[in-house]
């Protein structure tokens, strides 16, 4: 076990935990952020997206050891209201079905406009690549992030 201080969604948090804890597991279990999903737990499908100093990166394979002195977000984080503009997007384009992986959806997407505010739709795919959507919403995603984008 070791002592780690993270700024997570704007707050100082000390946490105690072995080194190789995935960020995953951190804020799920132990700071109850639960809006991270686990999917498959490789960092291959996305639901466990976060923004790490504005990255999208997935948790599920990141180890809470290399996290000090970065600025960790979670969708919790992302807006206070679900007033983002992808978040709003998301809704306007009822992009969700079951929903599970829309978490992962919208804090790549919301990197990706930070990043490229004006993406043509060629960035938004490469971008989006291995985003795994079950349910297949990936043509209701692409429009909601090109919605996004005007705001």
């Amino acid at each position: 076990m070791a002592n780690f201080n993270l700024n997570v969604n704007g707050k100082k948090q000390a946490i105690d935990v072995d080194p190789k804890t995935p960020m995953l597991w951190v804020l799920r279990e132990h700071l109850n952020l639960v809006g991270t999903k686990y999917g498959c737990g490789i960092a291959q499908c996305g639901a466990c997206t976060i923004h790490v100093d504005g990255v999208a990166v997935r948790s599920c394979q990141l180890p809470v050891s290399v996290m000090e002195n970065k600025s960790i977000t979670t969708i919790e984080g992302l807006s206070e209201d679900g007033d983002h503009p992808v978040q709003k997007a998301w809704m306007e384009h009822d992009v969700p079905q079951c929903g599970y992986c829309q978490t992962g959806q919208i804090m790549t997407a919301a990197a990706l406009l930070k990043a490229n505010p004006t993406p043509t739709d060629e960035q938004i795919e490469t971008a989006m690549n291995g985003n795994i959507c079950r349910c297949g919403t990936y043509l209701r995603i692409k429009a909601a992030i090109k919605t996004a984008a005007k705001v």
